[in-house]
C-alpha cells in the first residue's frame, strides 16, 4: 500500500523522520519504507550530485526511484529516470515495470512519452540514451531532478554531464508559482538533484571511480551499499549466485571492488615503474608513434582512440613519456597531430601506423604532403598479430626496463595493458609497442671479433 496524504500520515512522518533536513514533500508515493542506506542517501537534499551503489543487491535502482518521487507533490516539478537502452529501461524488473507496479493506481501513464503525470501536475519520465550524440534529444527540456541509473555502461562523461547539469533548472520565486496545498511548497522550494547508481566495471568504470570515489565534496557524495544494506533481498541465493562469477566480477559485484581489473595475461600491473624524472631528454632517442582510430567517434558505441605514445631509450631502458590519446573527426585529428608535433622537440621521429591497401598508403601521403610538412615522418607497415607485437613491450616490461613518466595518462594506460588482449580497447598498447619495437631495432649492434 501506498502512503499518501491523508493515509497513515504520522505513522509515515515518523518512519521518515531522517527525510526531513531539507523542506520535507507531504506525500511519498513509495511502498515501503526505505532501508537505512537509502534514507541516508535521500537526506543529502542539498547535495547537488551524489552517487549510490558499490556491489550488487544494494538497492540500486529503488533508491533512485524514491529519489525521483520525494517532490511528486509539488506542482510542476519534473524527475527524469535515465537507462542507456530501451530494452534495459523496459525489460523484467526494469523501471517500466517498477515505476508500473509502484505507481498505477496514483498517476496515469503515457506510453509514447513513457511518462507519469501525478495529481499535482508533477511528471516523472523515463528516457534512455545509448550514444554520446543522443544526448542532444534532451536538449529543450527541464528538470529538478535526474537520476541515472547503472552509470559505468557509459564509456563517457558526456552524456552524464549533458543531461545531468545543462538540463537541471531551478525556479526563482514568483508568486505565480502554485504550491502544494499541503505541505505549502512550491517548485522554488525544490532542490536540484542529480542521482546516479552503479556498481564498479563496465566501460565507464574508470570516470566514474575518479569523479566519485576519488574526488569526492561537500556537493559531490558517494554512497558505498552492499547486500547486507538491503533486507529485502535473499542474501544467502543471491551470494551464492555471484560465487558463479568470475574473480574479477565477483570482486565488483560482491565486494564493490572499482580497482579490479580483467588480466589479459601479457602484462602485470607491478612491472610498471611510475617515475617523475628521466634521463636527459637530448640524449634520448625518441619516436611519436601514432595509432589512427579505424572509426570516427560518432560511427560506434565506443569506437577505438586515436593515440600518439611518445616513447624515449636510454641505456637500455624504455621510457614512456607521454600518450595523446582522443576521439574526433578527421580534422581533429589531424590539428591534434600537428599540434603535437609542434610541441615535441625536433630531435623526436614521428612514425605512424600504415594500414593495409590503398587507403593507408593515401593515408600516409597525405599527412607527409599536407600535415606534417618539415617533420623526420614515415609510415610503418604492421606486421603479425597485435600480441606478437606487443612481446618486446611486454617482454621489456617484465624485466624491469620500461619506465612511465608520471602523468594524467599513467592509469589509463597500466590497466589497458593488464587487460590486453582481453580488454575492450588496445589502442595505447599497439602505439607503445610500435615505439618501442622500432626503437629497440635501433640499439647499438654489437661487433664480434673472431
Amino acid at each position: 500500500m501506498f502512503w499518501r496524504h491523508g493515509m497513515e500520515k504520522t505513522e509515515t512522518r515518523d518512519k521518515l523522520s531522517t527525510l526531513m533536513s531539507y523542506k520535507t514533500p507531504c506525500n511519498l508515493l513509495i511502498p515501503h519504507t526505505p532501508h537505512p542506506k537509502q534514507q541516508a542517501f535521500l537526506t543529502w537534499n542539498t547535495t547537488r550530485e551524489a552517487l549510490f551503489g558499490g556491489a550488487a543487491g544494494g538497492g540500486k535502482s529503488d533508491t533512485l526511484l524514491f529519489a525521483a518521487l520525494q517532490y511528486v507533490c509539488v506542482p510542476g516539478y519534473s524527475a527524469l529516470l535515465l537507462r542507456q537502452t530501451f530494452p534495459q529501461l523496459s525489460g523484467p524488473d526494469g523501471f517500466i515495470d517498477r515505476t508500473t507496479e509502484w505507481l498505477k493506481s496514483v498517476s496515469d501513464y503515457n506510453v509514447t512519452n513513457k511518462r507519469w503525470t501525478f495529481d499535482s501536475g508533477a511528471t516523472l519520465t523515463l528516457g534512455h540514451c545509448e550514444r554520446d550524440e543522443d544526448r542532444y534529444n534532451f536538449q529543450s527540456f527541464a528538470y529538478q531532478f535526474v537520476g541515472v541509473d547503472e552509470l559505468t555502461q557509459w564509456g563517457t562523461d558526456r552524456v552524464y554531464l549533458y543531461v545531468g547539469f545543462s538540463r537541471v533548472r531551478k525556479h526563482n520565486p514568483d508568486p505565480s508559482l502554485r504550491a502544494c496545498p499541503h505541505c505549502g511548497m512550491t517548485l522554488a522550494d525544490v532542490p536540484l538533484r542529480v542521482r546516479a547508481a552503479t556498481n564498479p566495471g563496465g566501460r565507464g568504470n574508470d570516470w566514474v571511480y575518479d569523479r566519485f570515489v576519488l574526488n569526492n565534496t561537500n556537493d559531490r557524495k558517494f554512497m558505498p551499499a552492499r547486500i547486507t544494506d538491503n533486507p529485502s533481498l535473499d542474501r544467502e541465493a543471491y551470494e551464492a549466485s555471484l560465487m558463479e562469477l568470475d574473480a574479477v566480477e565477483r570482486a565488483r559485484l560482491l565486494e564493490g571492488n572499482w580497482e579490479v581489473s580483467e588480466k589479459g595475461g601479457m602484462f602485470e600491473h607491478d612491472w610498471f615503474e611510475t617515475v617523475d624524472r628521466v634521463p636527459e631528454l637530448d640524449d634520448m632517442k625518441k619516436i611519436r608513434f601514432w595509432d589512427l582510430a579505424a572509426t570516427a567517434n560518432a560511427k560506434g558505441k565506443d569506437p577505438d582512440w586515436t593515440v600518439g605514445a611518445l616513447v624515449g631509450i636510454s641505456d637500455g631502458r624504455y621510457y614512456v613519456l607521454d600518450i595523446q590519446r582522443l576521439r574526433g573527426t578527421p580534422a581533429e585529428v589531424e590539428r591534434r597531430i600537428l599540434m603535437t608535433a609542434q610541441q615535441d622537440d625536433t630531435k623526436t621521429d614521428i612514425w605512424m601506423e600504415q594500414e593495409p591497401g590503398a587507403s593507408g598508403v593515401n593515408t600516409i601521403d597525405y599527412y607527409a604532403r599536407r600535415v606534417l610538412v618539415g617533420y623526420p615522418f614515415k609510415g610503418i607497415r604492421s606486421s603479425g598479430s597485435k600480441e606478437e607485437r606487443a612481446r618486446v613491450f611486454s617482454t621489456a616490461c617484465e624485466m624491469g626496463n620500461v619506465k612511465l613518466l608520471r602523468g594524467r595518462w599513467t592509469k589509463t594506460l597500466i590497466d589497458e595493458c593488464v587487460q590486453f588482449p582481453k580488454g575492450s580497447h588496445d589502442d595505447q598498447v599497439d602505439a607503445v609497442s610500435g615505439a618501442i619495437n622500432h626503437l629497440s631495432k635501433r640499439k647499438a649492434k654489437v661487433r664480434l671479433i673472431l
